[in-house]
């Protein structure tokens, strides 16, 4: 049972499909429905528990699309069924965050509203959970909060936060700028200053104040959004949903509202140092999760004692054994291997950004059937 004021619900984006981890991820069954945490939980009902201490079930929100409603359903079985909140189609960020808000805001309209992804891991639960609560407490002084990531390494995969002075009596810091993924000798200069967090994009904020914001900057986004909302507790919700729904802008909230709003002073930050990671790839996996003596990691249910993998000198390979079949290996080093029941991948480490292009090679045959 939760200890915080009543007042804060909790929102998950249950979205994308994770191109950079095909074949295990696809469009029909995306990463995030996978156990890709190291236990036996999917990356959603791993992002669900760490908020369990923050919110009741019946105030967590999750917004998914058509295809991933009912597998979502199955996965949180405590979630009252209305708090599944379908998009017609994917819209971006912005749209699916301003649904929430809105829909929440109906309910309470000064309330109180975390948002994160439904597939990033999380080292440390509790700082985590603390981090959020010093989040919320600038989120009620009427800041939008965005979690920034004390940066480790010159990342060049995410993107960074700008911070400035300490806001009030701390510890949030003012957002002075969202900047783009940099280049490395950028990046570099980031991490060297102290002055720049990751962007995690998980944010906290009151919902009046978002709505508010977002009519701002974005007034087609609210005005479409205020209308579905107004019609969601009716029967008119999904015809409503149908003619809105594909007229809104496909924008993230990042672009949307966040740095128009930090360019005036309104965005706040508290840094977070909990062992996040946002699980892009298959090297970054192989790097979050346990391996064995000579650095292989095996993902998902299956470990090196059982026979569904044979690893005989390899040294630093991801294996992902998802077809029943057994997987050998031998004399290999640093290479990934994704074996599913109807394509197998086999690539180096190094080069596991790239998988996402192969997708896109496969809707250009018109292979629609393998993504």
């Amino acid at each position: 049972m939760t200890d915080e004021p009543a007042g804060l619900y909790a929102v998950i984006l249950a979205g994308g499909s994770g191109t950079r981890l095909w074949p295990l991820s696809r469009a029909g069954h995306p990463k995030f429905l996978h156990p890709l945490t190291g236990t036996e939980a999917s990356l959603l009902q791993a992002t669900a528990d760490r908020i369990g201490p923050l919110v009741k079930p019946a105030d967590i929100y999750v917004v998914t699309g058509v295809s991933h409603a009912a597998a979502v359903s199955r996965q949180l079985t405590s979630l009252p069924v209305d708090n599944i909140l379908v998009e017609p189609s994917p819209r971006d960020s912005c749209a699916a965050i301003a649904l929430a808000a809105a829909v929440i805001a109906r309910r309470e309209p000064d309330a109180l509203m975390a948002s994160f992804a439904s597939d990033h891991l999380v080292a440390n639960s509790s700082e985590f959970v603390e981090v959020v609560r010093r989040a919320m407490d600038g989120a009620r002084q009427g800041l939008l909060m965005t979690l920034g990531i004390t940066p480790t390494r010159p990342e060049t995969g995410y993107g960074y936060l700008q911070c400035g002075g300490v806001v009030g009596d701390g510890p949030v810091l003012a957002v002075e700028e969202f900047k783009e993924k940099p280049a490395f000798e950028v990046a570099e200069s980031y991490v060297k200053s102290g002055n720049y967090l990751w962007n995690a994009g998980m944010f906290v904020w009151r919902v009046d104040v978002f709505l508010t914001e977002l009519a701002r900057q974005q007034p087609q986004l609210h005005a479409g959004i205020s209308r579905i909302a107004q019609d969601w507790d009716t029967a008119r919700r999904e015809e409503v949903l149908g003619e809105v729904w594909p007229t809104l802008p496909r924008i993230s909230v990042d672009y949307a509202v966040m740095e128009g709003a930090a360019a005036v002073g309104r965005v706040g930050t508290v840094p977070g140092d909990f062992g996040w990671n946002d699980v892009g790839d298959f090297h970054t996996l192989g790097e979050v999760l346990a391996a064995d003596s000579s650095g292989n990691v095996v993902v998902g249910k299956e470990s090196l004692a059982k026979p569904g993998v044979l690893l005989r000198e390899t040294e630093g390979l991801v294996v992902v054994p998802n077809s029943g079949r057994l997987v050998a290996a031998l004399g290999i080093r640093n290479l990934i291997i994704v074996d599913t029941p109807d394509a197998v991948l086999v690539c180096p480490r190094e080069r596991a950004q790239e998988v996402k292009h192969l997708v896109d090679e496969l809707k250009e045959l018109g292979e629609l059937g393998y993504i």
